[in-house]
């Protein structure tokens, strides 16, 4: 063959566009095959789980005693744990894809990191301590702030590493506790200090239950100072106002709701045995189980790829008003359980 054949037949080789097309879209179409796969297989809520088996397996297993508080601080040790490491890690200070992606699951962990700061702080400023004149324990005085580290924060300190140092801290508190060492660290388990908690429980339900609701959109009257006849605010208010969750926020409150949902049916859950003789005193073990049923039943599996916003009387499902159901009974019942506790 001479050289002008071989150049005829080299021609015959040549990419037409179309092939070059094909050949630079082929490894980004792979690319966005792979992001999509990722981000629905991080896409997965921790499932609902008994921490007080867990806990008391493990202590057996390492010879450890388990004594009052133990099931609490381990049960806000476990769900930090699950917020960490579940799939794809810790998803809300990702900067890139998938994670940068996806906002279900960042609300998730946010709903769930709320719940875990309220108990770090009524542990360290309740729990712990017998009198308000008491010294605060010095590893819950360090678990608290970390744990209210801002929750997207990837520079160093990163959140991750200040939750994990949260967590550290909050180990050496159970271990301190389970020690029996004179003077060490401590738990009460009384009823003053639960019904101080769960007065935070209440407002933080209350408030998922507003914003649930306002999906569909309403006027509410104002109430600001509806319970007290001598109230004065800042400012006036107006009698009515309009409360709808803009459009693209629906499915951010959703998950927000059912991360805390989650965190706190764990926490109660650990409550109910560790405040157990309290609970019996008076007669209030069957409220908190039925708070918890309440939120256990809003962990129930989402059967649909989105999160619907039908009108509230409407053809198609509105999964936010359906959560909002639970988490109203639930604070309802929360309400009656504080009455009890702070009965005489």
């Amino acid at each position: 063959m001479d050289q002008t054949e071989f150049e005829r037949a080299g021609r015959g080789f040549k990419l037409t566009r179309q092939g070059k097309l094909v050949l630079w879209l082929t490894p980004l179409v792979g690319l966005m095959i792979v992001i999509l796969s990722l981000m629905w297989w991080w896409d997965k809520e921790v499932p609902l789980y008994d921490s007080v088996v867990r806990t008391q397996a493990e202590a057996a297993s390492r010879g450890e005693k388990v004594v009052v508080g133990t099931l609490t601080t381990d049960a806000l040790i476990q769900v930090v744990n699950h917020m960490l490491h579940k799939r794809g890690g810790y998803l809300s200070n990702d900067i890139l894809p998938p994670g940068i992606f996806m906002d279900n699951m960042p609300n998730w962990e946010f709903g769930v990191l709320v719940q875990c700061r309220d108990l770090a702080r009524a542990m360290r400023n309740g729990f712990s301590r017998s009198l308000t004149q008491s010294a605060e324990d010095k590893d819950l005085e360090e678990a608290d702030p970390l744990l209210s580290s801002t929750n997207d924060r990837w520079l160093f300190p990163s959140s991750e590493s200040q939750y994990e140092n949260a967590i550290e801290h909050l180990i050496h508190y159970r271990h301190r506790l389970q020690d029996g060492g004179k003077d060490d660290a401590q738990f009460y388990a009384r009823a003053d200090n639960l019904a101080d908690y769960l007065g935070v429980v209440e407002s933080r339900l209350g408030s998922l239950s507003q914003r649930l609701s306002a999906s569909v959109g309403q006027i509410r009257v104002n109430t600001d100072l509806g319970s007290d006849i001598g109230a004065v605010q800042a400012r006036p208010g107006l009698k009515e106002n309009e409360v709808q969750t803009p459009w693209l926020l629906i499915d951010d409150v959703f998950y927000e709701a059912r991360g805390s949902a989650f965190a706190l049916a764990i926490f109660l859950h650990a409550i109910e045995h560790d405040f157990s003789s309290v609970l019996d005193k008076k007669n209030a073990r069957v409220n908190l189980q039925q708070v918890i049923r309440e939120l256990e039943e809003a962990q129930a599996p989402l059967d649909s790829p989105i999160v619907l916003n039908g009108d509230a009387f409407g053809f198609f499902a509105n999964h936010s008003l359906a959560l909002a159901n639970y988490i109203s009974r639930a604070n309802a019942t929360v309400i009656e359980l504080r009455a009890l506790l702070e009965r005489g």
